[in-house]
């Protein structure tokens, strides 16, 4: 009787060290707190969506950029990372407040295209910043002008654009390369622009209205003969390498980069 009393105390000893373990790896680890003086990536996202609501847009980016630079596995990120960029693109293109923005007063002999010209940038974002319906300007009429140094990387091996002004991120693109590795690499610029571009295509010629002009509805012509940034008749290929060699985008999207970017942009192509 003793020995079989000890065996099962010694058992149940064991069944409650078992168990023991078991809680223990089971339990769902805490998370880690919050240093002191650092905001929770939920608190950033809930004061920069304030921010934006406010039309305190600086501010609103500076909190998104927070959360991608010190959350990068905060479980929203490809959320912040949409409303940055969303909130990117009406800093340049809406006529509010921003650091990067200067206030051109028209002078005699101005005219858009001189203003353009003289401040790098294009007639189509002066004319979104300031609501402009038409060429038409006036003397003494202030325009909001952005002040930008454009460039672009291609990543051939994702298949993604990066719109960079200086060395700072503002968009991504996903974009269509060459079949077979045909896009070729290195360092490029922007030397045509064109709308509703016309197809030469082996001697034949590709009006922009016809379904075979695989052009889409915009042209930026690289300094490489043949080679360019173009629209798309097949958004459903965007995202693979398919296209004769050319960087291949969604009408919509290379719209909005045609509208921005001047003539000279820097655009560089990587494997």
């Amino acid at each position: 009787m003793l020995k079989e009393r000890w065996i099962w105390i010694a058992g149940g000893a064991v069944l409650v060290i078992l168990m023991g373990s078991l809680l223990f790896h089971g339990k769902k680890k805490a998370p880690e707190p919050t240093p002191p003086g650092r905001s929770s990536a939920q608190e950033l996202f809930n004061k920069a969506m304030n921010l934006k609501k406010n039309s305190e847009w600086a501010k609103a980016k500076d909190a998104y950029q927070l959360i991608i630079t010190q959350y990068p596995d905060y479980e929203g990120v490809e959320t912040v990372s949409k409303e940055l960029e969303e909130l990117n693109m009406q800093m340049i293109t809406t006529n509010i407040q921003c650091p990067k923005a200067i206030v051109h007063k028209v002078e005699p002999g101005d005219s858009l295209a001189k203003i353009a010209k003289k401040y790098e940038t294009t007639v189509e974002l002066i004319k979104k910043r300031n609501n402009l319906s038409s060429d038409t300007i006036r003397v003494g009429q202030p325009l909001s002008i952005y002040l930008a140094n454009f460039n672009m990387l291609v990543d051939k091996s994702q298949n993604i654009l990066i719109l960079k002004d200086a060395d700072q991120v503002v968009k991504v693109y996903s974009v269509s390369t060459g079949a077979n590795n045909s896009t070729p690499v290195g360092d490029f610029k922007i030397t045509t622009k064109l709308v509703d571009p016309v197809w030469f295509k082996s001697g034949a010629i590709i009006p922009p209205e016809s379904p075979q002009n695989v052009l889409g509805s915009r042209w930026m012509g690289f300094d490489l003969a043949g080679y360019g940034i173009h629209g798309t008749i097949d958004p459903d290929q965007i995202g693979q390498q398919v296209t004769a060699g050319c960087v291949r985008m969604r009408n919509a999207e290379v719209e909005e980069l045609y509208d921005i970017l001047p003539i000279g942009t820097k655009v560089t192509i990587i494997d």
